[in-house]
């Protein structure tokens, strides 16, 4: 009786496992109608032959990463219609949002991800579909929030294969030269032209990709992350702050807040930065026109004399992000774009800006994708 009792529990395990293996590997892609809609919101200067910076504010949702061919569709849907009029040339530079190459991580996942309601149960489930590759980050986090890391970690290479094949297809595509907005990614470098992980630390990193589809240089790490991000995000201490020729000057790039930081700009200005991108996110619906948190948890530099409730996140980021603002820095002109759209329960916020001469110049009304140009 004991014999047969335990061979009925083992069958009915195997059972239960063998269904498990099977839901988990099952993928199915459903039908999915995006809007592709972008306008042009912002378009400074006069055309001629320096080439131009071109922002890309798209608006994104969890199924537009159902696969990298549904982001590849949206993505190039905005870029022919900036082409269409006539502001794609072979000396544009394409500046992308930050970490509208992490939310990668939940490409290829089930149906009961993208309908989750909150971000919680969207990771629950990403790590349930996922068991062993959950387990595998797990075991190698790092950091106080274990569980963050190794939602982040554990699909990290196919994520890094992922983004350069998309981004650096993208620049091919139309030609460009593209700033690839941010991923978050462990010790990520360039070797042998193709975008590689590590086994340390996670790094929220911007690529730059050529006309060519290939790298240039290596990736630009996150040198302050904001303290709602330093749990998980490491800051970049020891590697310098990257400059890269392109076709319409020395570019440099500036990840999020690190666009605050006046002593940035003296270092890209030493390097002869003639141009800065400053791929960014603010998360929370809303959060653009509430008061301005501050440095948060980091420590304010000597020369800003702002505090924290004195005006709203949106007037902080116009007046700490310094692009073309000699002689603070010598850049002549800079792009700040923000990711928008809605992650389950995770709002965005953010109104993309050019800077130019000293001033700078934004879209008044932030709804829906948005184009913004500057003409160098």
């Amino acid at each position: 009786m004991r014999k047969l009792l335990y061979l009925t529990l083992s069958m009915a395990l195997i059972a239960a496992l063998t269904t498990y293996a099977m839901w988990a590997a099952d993928r199915p892609v459903g039908h999915y109608l995006s809007d592709l809609r972008i306008d042009l919101a912002v378009d400074q200067g006069v055309p001629g032959t320096h080439g131009n910076l071109l922002g890309i504010q798209p608006e994104l949702f969890p199924t537009d990463y159902q696969s990298p061919a549904r982001l590849h569709r949206k993505l190039a849907a905005y870029l022919q219609k900036a082409e269409q009029q006539g502001l794609l040339n072979e000396k544009t530079i394409v500046v992308l949002p930050e970490h509208v190459g992490t939310w990668l991580m939940v490409s290829g996942e089930k149906d009961e991800l993208y309908q989750a309601t909150t971000l919680k149960e969207a990771m629950n489930w990403l790590a349930a579909s996922n068991p062993l590759k959950f387990a595998r980050a797990w075991i190698g986090a790092e950091g106080d929030n274990r569980l963050d890391d190794a939602h982040l970690r554990m699909k990290a290479k196919g994520m890094a294969k992922d983004y350069q094949a998309l981004f650096g297809g993208l620049a091919k595509e139309f030609n460009v030269t593209l700033v690839a907005g941010s991923i978050v990614l462990p010790e990520p470098s360039i070797i042998d032209g193709r975008l590689r992980i590590g086994r340390g630390a996670l790094f929220n990193s911007s690529v730059v990709f050529g006309r060519d589809g290939l790298p240039i240089g290596q990736p630009q790490r996150q040198i302050h992350p904001v303290f709602d991000q330093s749990d998980v995000i490491a800051a970049n201490g020891e590697h310098a702050m990257n400059v890269v020729d392109t076709p319409a000057g020395r570019l440099g790039v500036l990840i999020g807040s690190d666009s605050w930081y006046p002593d940035n700009y003296r270092k890209l200005n030493e390097q002869g930065a003639q141009l800065v991108a400053v791929p960014a996110y603010v998360m929370g619906r809303g959060a653009w026109d509430q008061p301005w948190r501050g440095y948060k948890g980091l420590a304010t530099p000597s020369s800003v004399s702002l505090k924290a409730g004195e005006l709203s996140e949106g007037q902080a980021w116009q007046r700490l992000t310094l692009t073309a603002q000699p002689p603070s820095s010598q850049a002549i002109g800079g792009m700040s774009v923000f990711l928008r759209g809605q992650f389950w329960d995770k709002g965005s916020a953010g109104h993309s800006f050019l800077s130019s001469n000293g001033q700078h110049f934004a879209d008044g009304d932030a709804r829906g994708a948005r184009l913004l140009n500057l003409w160098l």
